[in-house]
């Protein structure tokens, strides 16, 4: 028998049909359901030159995004993901990060994913491509003078409850939402995701405008806790970071669980002290930068707050080891959840700056904080889910 040369070989292979390449399980497969885009794109780690687009599919695919400045669709630009040479494919959770864009100025985009039925060394099957509209978005402007920001906290996985809090603030612009914990009570798979958080975001403005995400203490419990980061993509990548928005020098902290880590509830599987330590001295760090000691305002963004927050361990840990960094660097403002009770706590003795609470998750206690600043005056406002204004706070800079 002649003996086929190496490329004589895989060109015959490449002719094979796919019931005798692949098996009768892939053609299965491939017919069992469509092909489906599961979210629209949402947007994350948004930077004055740069936005991560992500979205999810239902099978196996390969994935880019299509961009262009606002009103140049003839100069479109196909954006994928490269490591190492090679493109990502095969996969269904779709992270890709657009750079050198310009700083303020508005794009337009769309996804593309294209099924991969079969993917082998030497022959990949394609199933259809399918496209999402197209959406807007804006980058950072650093020169902008005032920024306007939604956050909400402690939604709990009750998902009907982002149309009622920023259905609240539906004539207050925002350019972005901060979502400061607890979305979740427990993590137990990718569906919960998509139903009680991307699908109800990217329905009211996330496909338009960005969301950041820190972890309450109820994003670490569950089996699924360890893969949020495959679905969502804070600054630089970090569970904790820090970035400026007009004149405010904001900081995100992750704090962790409320129990001790040595409590029975962990099977000593945690070690929150240390991690919220590392925060601690990182924060000493990052709020004598230029860009903090610069900035009119420091506002620290956290789930479990330093204070008025009952002796629990979360927050008794997260007093001993942030607050002497908060009066030392005189941080202006603190903005948290957890307590499950609004409120607004200005300076006392204890603190020499203002602690504001969100509330939830419950109806008749939920809140959302809009908050705006300008070189002249930081203003807060948190709503009840009644329409009511529950709590409101207006700050001088430090700074001329």
């Amino acid at each position: 028998m002649t003996k086929l040369k190496r490329r004589n070989f895989i060109k015959t292979l490449s002719g094979t049909s796919l019931l005798t390449l692949t098996g009768s399980d892939v053609l299965a497969r491939h017919s069992e359901e469509a092909f489906l885009l599961l979210t629209k794109p949402y947007l994350q780690h948004p930077s004055e030159d740069g936005m991560t687009i992500c979205w999810l599919t239902n099978k196996p695919a390969h994935s880019w995004v299509v961009y262009w400045e606002q009103g140049q669709s003839d100069k479109k630009t196909k954006k994928q993901t490269l490591v190492d040479g090679l493109a990502i494919a095969n996969n269904t959770v779709n992270k890709i990060r657009l750079t050198g864009l310009k700083a303020g100025q508005q794009y337009s985009y769309q996804v593309y994913s294209k099924e991969i039925i079969d993917f082998q060394a030497y022959k990949k099957v394609f199933g259809p491509t399918l496209q999402s509209e197209v959406f807007n978005f804006s980058t950072v402007a650093p020169e902008k003078e005032e920024m306007a920001m939604l956050i909400l906290n402690d939604i709990h996985d009750r998902p009907h409850s982002f149309a009622a809090l920023i259905g609240l603030h539906r004539d207050r612009p925002y350019d972005e939402v901060f979502l400061n914990g607890d979305m979740f009570d427990y993590q137990d798979g990718e569906q919960q995701l998509i139903d009680h958080l991307i699908a109800p975001c990217t329905a009211i403005f996330a496909s338009a405008k960005p969301f950041l995400f820190v972890r309450g203490n109820h994003e670490t419990r569950g089996h699924f806790a360890y893969h949020l980061n495959d679905y969502f993509e804070n600054i630089d990548k970090q569970a904790y970071f820090t970035f400026t928005r007009g004149p405010v020098f904001f900081a995100a902290l992750d704090t962790g669980e409320d129990k001790e880590d040595d409590h029975e509830a962990y099977y000593g599987m945690a070690a929150f002290d240390p991690f919220r330590e590392e925060q601690a001295a990182w924060l000493a760090r990052a709020l004598q930068t230029p860009a903090a000691r610069q900035a009119h305002y420091r506002v620290i963004l956290m789930h479990i707050p330093p204070y008025h927050s009952g002796d629990w361990h979360g927050t008794s840990h997260c007093r001993q080891v942030f607050s002497p960094v908060f009066e030392k660097h005189q941080v202006d403002l603190v903005i948290s959840g957890h307590t499950h009770r609004y409120g607004v706590h200005l300076a006392q003795p204890d603190h020499s700056y203002p602690i504001v609470i969100g509330g939830g998750p419950k109806e008749g206690t939920r809140t959302a904080i809009h908050l705006t600043a300008n070189k002249e005056h930081l203003q807060l406002s948190m709503v009840a889910d009644n329409g009511q204004e529950v709590g409101q706070l207006a700050l001088k800079p430090r700074q001329g």
